[in-house]
């Protein structure tokens, strides 16, 4: 009987020794979870944080390369009308009072030098405009593409057609206004070059969250998926990144390149 009660003595004291060692090794396996979870946690917020600091490097980076290249435009626009411009009307003045006093034989090609220098020297001055981030400023953003595709039309290298639809809104943020254009610019500058193209056909249609822009050429184009991304669409990208707007570009070969821009109105 007192071996029978010794047993039921150590079968309980193991018992509870047994309790015990599962209610430490519980409580050990809950800590290390917890301090894997918190790990792992923390090592997603460092990398997270990583990822966050490298993008506003880069949009910084964008944003200063931005304002230097509008610098360097603003610079040459004012010398193109400033000095150059002043050239140019200088010897289309002296032009028109030779054209005035030469002989008939030679008066023509007098006459037809002078026009020259006149149309060179608008083209000149719609340049320095389209360069000159001031004048945007001013003109605001359908005036400077008007006059960008009168520009275009009137060198006769490509034939331009532009539409607008829908009630326009003034862009709160103005800076906005110069990047967009500055996509359209980049578009133009590579279709002229590349593209062999005949038309470029621009359509602006203000919603009420998004302006939706559409360029599109009858040129060349392009295999997207195989082509080396050069500085032109890089820059396209980047600028469309600064304004949260979603870029789409689409090019087959033989059937012309289309430029999709949906920029949603930002305050400042």
């Amino acid at each position: 009987m007192l071996r029978a009660r010794n047993q039921i003595v150590t079968s309980d004291a193991e018992r509870y020794l047994l309790v015990y060692m599962i209610s430490v090794l519980v409580v050990i396996s809950a800590v290390v979870f917890i301090f894997f979870v918190v790990f792992q946690k923390r090592k997603n917020q460092l990398l997270i944080d990583k990822v966050k600091q490298k993008q506003q490097f880069e949009e910084e980076l964008v944003k200063t390369q931005q304002e230097i290249q509008e610098e360097t435009l603003k610079h040459l626009g004012r010398e193109l009308h400033d000095n150059v411009g002043q050239m140019l009307v200088l010897a289309t003045m002296q032009m028109n009072a030779a054209a005035s006093v030469v002989k008939d034989e030679a008066k023509s090609k007098v006459e037809n030098a002078a026009s020259a220098l006149k149309d060179s020297l608008e083209e000149v001055r719609a340049l320095s405009k389209s360069l000159n981030s001031d004048v945007i400023f001013n003109l605001g953003f359908d005036a400077t593409v008007k006059n960008e595709v009168a520009r275009l039309n009137k060198s006769g290298l490509i034939a331009t057609r532009l539409s607008i639809t829908g009630e326009k809104v003034d862009f709160e943020n103005k800076k906005d206004e110069i990047i967009l254009f500055r996509i359209l610019q980049e578009f133009f500058s590579n279709t002229l070059k590349y593209a062999q193209a005949e038309t470029i056909v621009v359509s602006l249609n203000y919603e009420s969250q998004f302006l939706n822009i559409k360029v599109e050429d009858n040129g060349s184009g392009f295999d997207i998926e195989n082509a080396e991304k050069g500085s032109g669409l890089i820059n396209m990208e980047k600028r469309a990144e600064l304004l949260n707007a979603k870029f789409q570009l689409e090019s087959q070969l033989k059937q012309g390149t289309i430029l999709n821009l949906k920029y949603p109105y930002r305050e400042i």
